[in-house]
């Protein structure tokens, strides 16, 4: 019998470990397809690559955003080879361009300490490390405003403006206290740097305490970006929600991360969360799903790259399909082969945990671990 429940997904692979991260990540979204009851079907695309580039000349082909929105997610490996193509062309050509036509404007990064991933932070005394956090995706200061002039001289002049739009910045701040609002600490905390930069940053504290007033239950807490860097790295513990401009956001959405041990578990999703596929009066805008690690050059074709951040990714687009029981089954799956390669690693047993978790395991061997478990894990109902 056919599932009624059916999802066209484009497969992005891109460029380095994201060539290596996506096979064992589909492989893991087909087995929780094939055990909650769901169909998925995968459309194979070359380009978004430097490989594309340099046969082509051109990051993307003429029709790349006809073929996208015939999908119901986009899932995107990596992008950059920075040896060869300049990453302001890749980035600009498939990643960023993707965030802008099809107006992903939230940028979603959970923030977890994984059971089994140890903490590089001494003194943490045990404390859990879970927060999100929310990036406006589409603006602020990854603006392709400005230009050069008077180049090769003394006088060589260099202008990027900065750009903040009322719907802009208010679309994701409400986003952010929607969400610290349906989670239990109910915090938000705001990034800011208003005391240097006069004009753009004073404007996102007045919107941020202007939304702040429809939402009385959620406590919110602003700091400047160079403390709350040092914050996240003493007392992560203490954070919920944090939502920051374009690249505030994407500083934090790293830097988070790596406190909770290792870069190359974390997630993205890029949504456009007020895009509905069927209705005849808005255009279709798919919203995609990705790894933080980039292309990660150095390990590329090693076969040693940590496959947990492309599948995490691809949990995060279920839960945003609506499949959230498999979504429940895939992340649980990911703590529990974690936890218990962990322990294995400890005693000696058993070493699948890549290079990046301090074993000697390979993409292949963990994330075939964690497609297993997925097919077998409990899940309360």
């Amino acid at each position: 019998m056919t599932s009624s429940r059916s999802y066209t997904i484009a497969v992005l692979p891109g460029d380095g470990i994201g060539l290596e991260v996506m096979p064992p990540a589909l492989r893991c979204l087909e087995a929780a397809a094939k055990r909650f009851g769901f169909n998925l079907e995968f459309r194979h695309f070359p380009w978004a690559s430097c490989t594309y580039y340099h046969e082509h000349a051109t990051m993307l082909p003429k029709d790349w955003k006809k073929d996208l929105q015939a999908c119901d997610a986009i899932f995107f490996g990596a992008v950059g080879d920075p040896a060869t193509v300049p990453d302001h062309i890749s980035l600009w050509g498939s990643l960023l361009l993707f965030r802008r036509e099809f107006d992903q404007y939230i940028n979603l990064r959970p923030c977890r300490l994984m059971p089994g991933v140890t903490s590089p932070l001494a003194n943490r005394e045990g404390k859990p490390i879970d927060f999100i956090t929310v990036r406006e995706n589409t603006e602020g200061e990854y603006s392709s405003i400005g230009g050069r002039i008077f180049e090769g001289t003394d006088r060589e002049t260099v202008i990027q403006n900065t750009v903040f739009t009322r719907i802009g910045v208010d679309r994701v701040v409400r986003y952010a206290f929607e969400l610290a609002r349906s989670r239990p600490a109910k915090r938000l905390t705001s990034a800011t740097k208003s005391n240097g930069i006069s004009i753009t940053m004073p404007y996102w504290d007045e919107r941020v305490e202007a939304i702040a007033k429809e939402y009385p239950d959620v406590k919110v807490e602003k700091y400047h970006i160079d403390i709350l860097c040092a914050h996240f790295v003493q007392r992560p513990h203490t954070f919920d929600v944090v939502v920051g401009s374009n690249l505030f956001g994407d500083i934090l959405s790293d830097l988070g991360p790596a406190c909770t041990g290792t870069i190359g578990i974390a997630p993205s999703a890029n949504l456009n969360p007020t895009a509905k596929r069927d209705d005849p009066n808005q255009e279709w805008l798919p919203s995609l799903f990705e790894p933080v690690h980039g292309s990660a050059p150095d390990i590329a074709g090693k076969g040693i790259a940590n496959p947990v951040g492309m599948i995490w990714a691809g949990q995060m687009m279920l839960e945003h399909l609506g499949e959230k029981e498999a979504a429940s089954a895939m992340l649980l799956a990911i703590e529990n082969v974690l936890k218990e390669a962990k322990n294995a690693h400890d005693r000696g047993e058993s070493n699948i945990l890549t290079p990046d978790m301090h074993g000697n395991g390979t993409t292949e061997e963990l994330g075939g671990e964690i497609e297993m478990e997925i097919g077998r894990v409990s899940v309360g109902h």
